[in-house]
C-alpha cells in the first residue's frame, strides 16, 4: 500500500489515533513500536473495536484483507500522510513556536479567531514530530483555518515541522533561556527557533513580528511580508492593563481584562488580537474572547484554596520564564510563599541558571522559599530543600503553607502540581 491508497482510507475515517486505549469506531489507528511493546500485536483488537484500517511497521502483522497493512516506518507514514493532507487544504494556516507563552498564546489565538471562522487547533501538548501530524490530520472539510504549534528541543526541528505544517502565518513568542542543552546556548534558540521564519521568508509567507522585540525586528527587518504590533509606528498599537494582578488588552476604544497573571501575557494577548483585527473579528467579540478566556492547563492559572491564591504555573519552566514569574509574584499584596522545581534541559548551563533564579528568589525577599528537585536541593542552602514531590508532600502535612498567596513554577517532569492538594 502506498500514501495515496492510505489517504483514501484516512478521508473515510472519524479521526487518527495512535492510542489503543482511545480508539472509537471509524478511526485510523497507527501502532507505533517501542523497547518494550509493539502496538501492531493489538491490531486485530483494534480492528473488531470499529477502526476502519490499522497501519503497522512489523509486517508479520500485516493482514491486508483485515484492513491492517506494512508500511516500513509508523512515524513516516503518519507524517508523509500529513504533508499530503496538508497540501489539499485551501485555509489559512497558523504557525506558531517560541520559547515562552507558546501554547498559552495559540489558545488565545484561537479563542479570538473562533468568534468568527471554525478553526481547529493543536490541542493539549501536540507540537512535536508526531503532534503537529496528528494535529494536521485533525482538520476537517467544516474548518476555514487552523492554528498549530510547533515545539523543538534541538536544531532542525523546527524545519521539518514547517515542511508538515507549511504555515501561511508564523509568529515566534520570544527567543529564552529553554532547552539550552538541545540548542547549545542562546544563539542555538535563536537559530532554531528562526526556521520559523527561515520557512516563512523563503516561502512568501507572512510573518506577525513584535517590534518590541529586538531579536524579531533584526531577524524579519528586510522582509515586507509582516504584520506588526507593539510600537505607535507599528500595524497595531496596544495599551496595557491591569486589575487584581490579571493583565489587560485596550485598543480601538475597547478595553479587556483577561484570567491571565503577570505583564509577561501581554505580548501573547497583542498576537491574539492582532490577527483577530486582521482577519477581521469585531473588536467586541475579540473583548469577548479576551476576557472569557480561562487558563486551565497549569499556564499563568489563578485559583483559590483555603483561602489562598495560588498561582499555578507548573506545566514548564526556564530560567526566562521563571524569572518573569518571580517578578510578577513579587507584586502580590499580602504574605508571600513561592515553590520552585528544577528546571530541566539547560545542560552545562543547569547549575548555573538555577543558582541565578534563587538568588533572584532571595532578593526578592519572599516569606517563604521551598524547592523541590535535585538541582536546586544541590546549590540551596537556605533550605528547606527536596529531592522530589513526595518529599515536600511529606513536609506540608506537618508544616502546612500560611502565606496567603503561592506560587508553584517548575518543570513538567518535577510535576509541582501534585503538591496542590496538600498546600
Amino acid at each position: 500500500m502506498g500514501i495515496e491508497e492510505l489517504y483514501a482510507l484516512y478521508l473515510k475515517s472519524e479521526k487518527v489515533v495512535i492510542d489503543s486505549r482511545k480508539i472509537e469506531k471509524g478511526d485510523l489507528f497507527f501502532a507505533f513500536s517501542g523497547e518494550n511493546f509493539d502496538a501492531a500485536t493489538l491490531a486485530g483488537e483494534v480492528i473488531e473495536k470499529g477502526a476502519v484500517a490499522v497501519v503497522v511497521e512489523n509486517e508479520k502483522y500485516a493482514q491486508s484483507q483485515k484492513n491492517i497493512y506494512y508500511f516500513p516506518s509508523t512515524l513516516k507514514a503518519l507524517q508523509e500522510l500529513s504533508k499530503l493532507h496538508r497540501s489539499t487544504l485551501k485555509i489559512p494556516i497558523i504557525g506558531l513556536t517560541g520559547s515562552n507563552g507558546k501554547t498559552t498564546t495559540k489558545e488565545l489565538i484561537y479563542a479570538v479567531l473562533k468568534e468568527k471562522y471554525k478553526v481547529q487547533y493543536t490541542r493539549g501538548n501536540l507540537n512535536n514530530h508526531i503532534g503537529v501530524p496528528l494535529s494536521l490530520l485533525s482538520i476537517k472539510p467544516q474548518h476555514e483555518m487552523a492554528v498549530i504549534e510547533m515545539g523543538a528541543n534541538h536544531q532542525k526541528e523546527i524545519e521539518l515541522l514547517c515542511t508538515f505544517s507549511q504555515p501561511d502565518f508564523g509568529y515566534i513568542t520570544n527567543f529564552g533561556k529553554a532547552h539550552l542543552e538541545g540548542f547549545g546556548g542562546v544563539e542555538g534558540v535563536i537559530k532554531g527557533k528562526s526556521e520559523l521564519y527561515d520557512y516563512l521568508i523563503s516561502h512568501d509567507k507572512t510573518i506577525l513580528v513584535n517590534e518590541e522585540d529586538s531579536v524579531q525586528v533584526e531577524k524579519t527587518k528586510s522582509y515586507p511580508k509582516k504584520i506588526t504590533f507593539g510600537t505607535e509606528h507599528s500595524d497595531y498599537y496596544f495599551g496595557m492593563k491591569s486589575e487584581n494582578h490579571r493583565v489587560g488588552i485596550s485598543f480601538n476604544g475597547c478595553e479587556a481584562i483577561s484570567q491571565l497573571t503577570g505583564d509577561y501575557n501581554f505580548a501573547n494577548l497583542c498576537a491574539a488580537v492582532s490577527l483577530g483585527l486582521y482577519f477581521g473579528v469585531e473588536n467586541e467579540k475579540i473583548v469577548q474572547a479576551v476576557e472569557n478566556y480561562s487558563p486551565t492547563n497549569m499556564r499563568s492559572q489563578v485559583t483559590k484554596k483555603a483561602g489562598k491564591t495560588l498561582v499555578l504555573d507548573t506545566y514548564n519552566a526556564n530560567p526566562s520564564s521563571m524569572e518573569a514569574s518571580l517578578k510578577n509574584f513579587h507584586l502580590y499584596e499580602g504574605s508571600k510563599t513561592i515553590i520552585m522545581g528544577d528546571m530541566l534541559e539547560l545542560g552545562i548551563h543547569s547549575e548555573e541558571e538555577h543558582r541565578r533564579i534563587l538568588d533572584l528568589a532571595f532578593h526578592l525577599n519572599f516569606d517563604q522559599i521551598i524547592t523541590v528537585g535535585p538541582i536546586f536541593k544541590k546549590i540551596n542552602s537556605g533550605k528547606p530543600a527536596f529531592t522530589n514531590t513526595q518529599e515536600a508532600i511529606d513536609y506540608f502535612k506537618k508544616n502546612p503553607v500560611t502565606s496567603q498567596n503561592v506560587l508553584l513554577k517548575g518543570s513538567r517532569g518535577i510535576a509541582l502540581e501534585k503538591l496542590i492538594d496538600f498546600i
